[in-house]
């Protein structure tokens, strides 16, 4: 009833573009045609899409020549403006609520050997700024909806480093070299157990890929990268 009245003096909004929706975290017809859904057929190693079915052990280029350490890279959508849109409002206009919209769509997406989702940190002077860590709230959405328990403080952010979007992919390899560690309580958590690393974006891997490094070498069995949108360079045909 309560939620029916809030609806009836604040009718629910498309995440991606505000228009009126039918429930609250919809998106409408026209934002909806607009994500780009992942999944298979994809390379076995790091989940990009393939263009047609090669077997499900096929690996793409990149991985055949360099295997990754994690367990693959999985996404709700491909990033593009409906998928930016609602990153963004999430991430810096307070618009908390579309963490369940991205959860709700990252779901199923869960490996079902995960143990234990973690969520890629944020350093505490950004903390202190945002309010919220939006990866956390995806986790903890998550965790919610796929019962796989969630730790917020496995991992620390224990060095302040500057925003990597106009970066190369080797220069945000160097911003975040060190950056991360394993908290002595989250050592005890990790180990011995399959790992669901849970992000907003993931763009070139460079923070996933030095978290990923961190957790295997405090013990973790494995390490399976989640996201809510992933840049999608280019597709193998």
């Amino acid at each position: 009833m309560l939620s029916r009245l809030i609806d009836l003096v604040l009718p629910p909004r498309c995440p991606g573009c505000g228009g009126t929706v039918a429930g609250q975290g919809r998106f409408c017809a026209d934002c909806w045609s607009g994500l780009r859904f992942l999944g298979p057929p994809w390379c076995a190693a790091c989940n990009v899409p393939f263009a047609h079915d090669r077997g499900a052990e096929a690996r793409c280029v990149v991985c055949l020549a360099d295997p990754p350490a994690h367990a693959g890279v999985r996404a709700a959508v491909a990033y593009g403006p409906v998928a930016r849109t609602v990153a963004l409002r999430l991430k810096y206009a307070g618009r908390t609520a579309y963490a369940d919209t991205a959860a709700r769509l990252m779901a199923r997406h869960v490996p079902p050997d995960a143990s234990l989702l973690v969520p890629v940190p944020l350093h505490r002077h950004r903390l202190w700024w945002r309010g919220y860590n939006q990866a956390a709230l995806i986790a903890t959405a998550l965790s919610r909806l796929s019962a796989v328990p969630v730790d917020l403080r496995a991992m620390e952010r224990h060095r302040a480093t500057p925003p990597l979007r106009d970066r190369s992919p080797r220069e945000r390899r160097a911003t975040v070299a060190g950056a991360f560690r394993v908290t002595a309580a989250g050592r005890s958590v990790v180990r011995g157990r399959a790992l669901v690393l849970v992000d907003d974006v993931f763009t070139s891997g460079a923070t996933a890929d030095a978290c990923v490094r961190m957790l295997l070498d405090a013990g973790a069995a494995s390490v399976t990268i989640l996201a809510w949108a992933r840049v999608i360079v280019t597709d193998e045909d």
